[in-house]
């Protein structure tokens, strides 16, 4: 079903906690590319401040809400809070991108247009032709490109970066999914929202992007992210196969 960009309810959805260094300017950012779009910050009580400048923003811009959490929760968690919150308000488009100007917010109109054409779900993906990762050094590379090579076989996606979290949503496809259902943290809850659409069966298009490693402010990156990601992809693996194997009942 086509949505008239002009018509369209969209609703941009970021997750903050200590990002003082990108927070204003990424708004302005958001608001010069996507005029007509709405943004929601989720932010985990940031001790450095960035709740109270995104409210500074939010007065200057317009059509910026701020959500202010009680503490840092975990990625998984800011989004669950964030996408219950935009289809609670009815948007038909929910955007989902970092903050820190690794991921262009130029794109996004692209990433809208696919929804307009017909996709349930558009990933902005360093890993298909024309995509790329900048600045980036050479294990950092391979890791992210083993994983979701990893990911990509072992769930059977067909999608070739499931941890990209640079994604416009169908709201209808979002909700159903169920992203408030979730548990995971990090990248796997990425992932984890990815494999649900392609086992319900909603199309899921990728679009290139340049990913570019932030300037200012620090990386939320940890081993432990990596490790639960890759432990939880195993599981769900595992569960998928077992369950493709199982006898049916006769009727």
């Amino acid at each position: 079903m086509s949505l008239p960009w002009r018509t369209v309810r969209c609703v941009v959805v970021v997750p903050t906690y200590n990002e003082r260094e990108n927070i204003t300017t990424f708004l302005g950012a958001v608001r010069a590319a996507v005029p007509h779009a709405d943004v929601l910050v989720v932010d985990d009580n940031s001790p450095d401040g960035t709740g109270a400048l995104a409210e500074q923003a939010a007065a200057e811009l317009g059509q910026v809400k701020v959500l202010h959490r009680p503490g840092k929760q975990g990625l998984g968690s800011a989004y669950r809070n964030g996408f219950t919150v935009a289809l609670d308000e009815g948007y038909d488009v929910v955007v989902s991108m970092d903050v820190d100007f690794s991921h262009d917010p130029t794109v996004i109109p692209t990433l809208v247009a696919e929804i307009e054409a017909g996709a349930d779900a558009v990933i902005g993906s360093r890993y298909v032709p024309g995509g790329a990762t900048a600045d980036w050094p050479v294990h950092r590379r391979l890791l992210s490109r083993w994983g979701n090579r990893y990911t990509g076989v072992v769930l059977g996606l067909g999608v070739r970066d499931a941890t990209s979290g640079f994604r416009a949503y169908r709201a209808s496809a979002l909700r159903d999914i169920e992203p408030a259902s979730t548990a995971a943290e990090g990248y796997a809850f990425l992932t984890e929202l990815v494999r649900r659409l392609v086992v319900r069966g909603h199309p899921v298009h990728e679009v290139p992007i340049v990913f570019r490693d932030r300037e200012l402010g620090t990386s939320k990156m940890s081993s432990r992210i990596i490790v639960e990601s890759m432990l939880l992809v195993t599981r769900w693996g595992i569960a998928d196969l077992v369950h493709r194997r199982r006898p049916r009942r006769p009727r």
